[in-house]
């Protein structure tokens, strides 16, 4: 996807205002001299500038990666108990790929929460009704623990990160889960970004992650190993940082450091606070800003004990 009028426009904005700085240049007149190439010359830097990123970044969002991300030859015939746990993890895709945070996966507009003209942006319609009817079981798992789309370009805001710890047990459950919701139509429209989104590729949005060969599962246990799995697929990192030190939390809101809170904390009022809600001192938790209940459907008892003892054993870090 290439916005061809809009580099265009940007391009000649930045070699009009210089032509102008020329003009400027040589008028004898000294304020109107210098007030010209000054002026002149700022715009004329923010739309090279503009330009520049917006093509770095539009060759970002059509970089092809089938070379370094091919697709498993990969036919799921997932278990009922795969099926079950596939379709309790895709609540946690509810929030981006619903609109009302809810399964179905029917798809969700970002444009409406976002107020700039980027272009068109939706997560897209994920139950048999949209385009993953046409993909095959292998790109779906690639689009889930790597961020590349059927086409071989890096998906956008896309948790990749999060999810490419998934086993390859669990990523099967997922998309089978994902096949077997009810259709609902209409099909989101494709990702289409004009210049000012081809700029924004730059800032992180494209979160495509290497190549999975073979990730085994892990037996459900009591242990850190397990814990640790959990902590990845849960998305801990994703609002309490890559260390779990703290970080920018769901929905913009701070997320404290888990390595120094959770130490402090018993077996039992871990898992009081995803059950309930209530923190060791009485206080209770905004489900808008960590979502427990969320976490509590997922995770049973074994889960949550795996968890804890990971958080628990950490090195407290500032």
């Amino acid at each position: 996807m290439i916005d061809f009028i809009g580099l265009a426009v940007v391009l000649l904005l930045a070699v009009a205002f210089g032509y102008l700085v020329k003009r400027a240049w040589g008028s004898k007149n000294k304020i109107l001299k210098w007030v010209g190439v000054i002026g002149a010359g700022l715009l004329t830097l923010v739309f090279a500038a503009a330009f520049i990123g917006a093509l770095v970044g539009t060759m970002r969002l059509n970089a092809n990666f089938n070379a370094s991300n091919p697709v498993s030859n990969v036919t799921v015939q997932a278990t009922p108990e795969q099926l079950a746990w596939g379709e309790k993890y895709a609540k946690f895709c509810a929030g981006c790929h619903s609109g009302n945070q809810q399964l179905p996966l029917s798809g969700n507009n970002f444009g409406k929460e976002i107020p700039i003209p980027f272009g068109t942006l939706y997560a897209p319609n994920l139950t048999p009704a949209g385009d993953i009817k046409n993909w095959t079981d292998g790109e779906v798992i690639r689009a889930i623990r790597e961020g590349v789309h059927k086409s071989g370009r890096a998906l956008i805001i896309m948790p990749s990160n999060e999810f490419h710890a998934l086993s390859d047990e669990d990523v099967q459950g997922l998309v089978a889960y994902l096949r077997s919701q009810p259709a609902v139509e209409p099909n989101t429209p494709p990702t289409n970004m004009n210049v000012i989104g081809a700029l924004l590729m730059n800032t992180g949005l494209l979160t495509n992650q290497p190549h999975i060969e073979d990730a085994p599962k892990l037996a459900a246990a009591v242990n850190a190993e397990y814990g640790k799995y959990l902590a990845d697929i849960m998305g801990c990192r994703g609002c309490h940082g890559e260390k779990l030190t703290g970080g920018t939390g769901f929905n913009g809101f701070p997320a404290p450091n888990l390595t120094e809170v959770i130490p402090q904390w018993t077996e039992e009022q871990f898992l009081t606070a995803f059950r309930t809600g209530a923190l060791p001192g009485g206080a209770i938790l905004d489900n808008a800003k960590m979502p427990y209940k969320e976490f509590s459907e997922f995770a049973t008892d074994t889960d949550l004990k795996a968890l804890y003892l990971y958080l628990h054993g950490l090195t407290p870090s500032k």
